[in-house]
């Protein structure tokens, strides 16, 4: 979509930026499940789960022309961020 005004670029960033922020709170309500289903913290750490998401979203960043670095520096902190809800989480329930 060609926009014909800074006013219409921003418009269309915020539109995207809602919908990526509903998806991140339903990503976390999916992390918070799953942490009834781990036995231990090195199953929520889970490192080889991490690199494997991790190669998926650059070659999804590959296939969409995003910046796999960015991509991938987005999704590390986001991941480490919902390790240590998870974590929080596992504790509570152990």
């Amino acid at each position: 979509m060609t926009c014909n005004s800074l006013e219409e670029v921003r418009t269309n960033i915020d539109r995207i930026d809602d919908a990526i922020i509903k998806l991140i709170a339903e990503r976390g309500t999916y992390v918070i499940q799953a942490s009834a289903f781990k036995k231990n913290e090195d199953g929520v750490k889970d490192t080889g789960r991490v690199e494997k998401v991790i190669a998926k979203v650059r070659s999804k960043a590959n296939e969409y022309g995003a910046n796999p670095d960015m991509v991938e520096a987005l999704y590390r902190e986001m991941i480490s961020r919902f390790v240590t809800m998870e974590l929080s989480e596992f504790h509570k329930n152990t």
